[in-house]
């Protein structure tokens, strides 16, 4: 079985010439890793590595487990702790049986999103980030990645309802995103998922296409948005998965990263 040691074990069997730096830094690795009573494994030190904070999908586990995780995590890890998915009916659930506590809880109905936090920190945003929906039934994603989007440090710039059955309302819209110059484009659509299209055709910044589940007949449940987006003729368009829009903002995010990067 593998051991797994403390930081300070590590570095003292570094400097004794016991182990190699290749090896001190496998096991500095597997340390970033918690076992939380065998239900869950997490990387504590996912935001130093990636740039984004561990995230915890909600719905397919057992209530029991996600308190455990919840708990255990918040006693071993000093960065934000994310839930997707969560209900309400859970989010009061859990407020209940975690009691008084240092941290501040930060759900948003909405986006069924919980961000749990020791402190609130502002910093400069690092970039602006546009997020757009092509009717209200989509504003649900756009809010997940709005959340995820300021998490990550950024600022969101939100226009809701501007798709292409209006599409008049679409362009002074664009217009101004362009001109607070936005980095990437997040932009959230079901039935025919045509507006990312029309949006990657107008910018030359990134754009982000996120199918949602809105529709019906043939456009239930998002496959046709999601096919409608894969074969997009106009270019510079990434498409994730439907309803997924806390992975569209993580990629924003990664994208606005890299351009900082660049111009250190």
């Amino acid at each position: 079985m593998f051991n797994i040691y403390i930081m300070k074990d590590i570095l003292k069997m570094l400097v004794n010439g016991e182990i190699d730096i290749d090896e001190a830094e496998n096991l500095l690795k597997a340390d970033n890793i918690l076992n939380f009573d065998e239900i869950a494994q997490f990387d504590i030190k996912r935001k130093s590595r990636t740039g984004f904070p561990e995230a915890v999908f909600s719905p397919s586990k057992l209530y029991d487990d996600l308190l455990t995780i919840i708990k255990n995590y918040l006693n071993k890890s000093d960065e934000d702790l994310i839930i997707t998915k969560l209900s309400k009916k859970r989010y009061e659930k859990i407020l209940n049986d975690l009691g008084e506590n240092n941290h501040i809880f930060d759900y948003n109905e909405r986006a069924q999103i919980l961000v749990i936090r020791k402190q609130l920190t502002k910093n400069k945003p690092l970039a602006k980030i546009g997020i757009i929906t092509a009717g209200t039934s989509d504003i649900n994603i756009a809010e997940e990645a709005r959340v995820i989007v300021e998490e990550g440090g950024c600022e969101a710039i939100t226009s809701y309802d501007i798709g292409v059955a209006g599409i008049h309302r679409l362009f002074p819209q664009i217009a101004y995103m362009v001109g607070e110059d936005v980095k990437v484009f997040v932009v959230c659509a079901g039935m025919e998922g045509a507006l990312p299209s029309v949006v990657a055709g107008l910018v030359d910044v990134p754009v982000i296409g996120v199918p949602t589940s809105v529709g019906y007949g043939v456009g239930e449940g998002g496959r046709v948005a999601l096919d409608s987006m894969l074969q997009s003729c106009a270019p510079g368009i990434a498409v994730v998965n439907i309803d997924n829009g806390f992975g569209a903002a993580v990629f924003a995010l990664s994208i606005v990263n890299a351009l900082n990067e660049d111009t250190c």
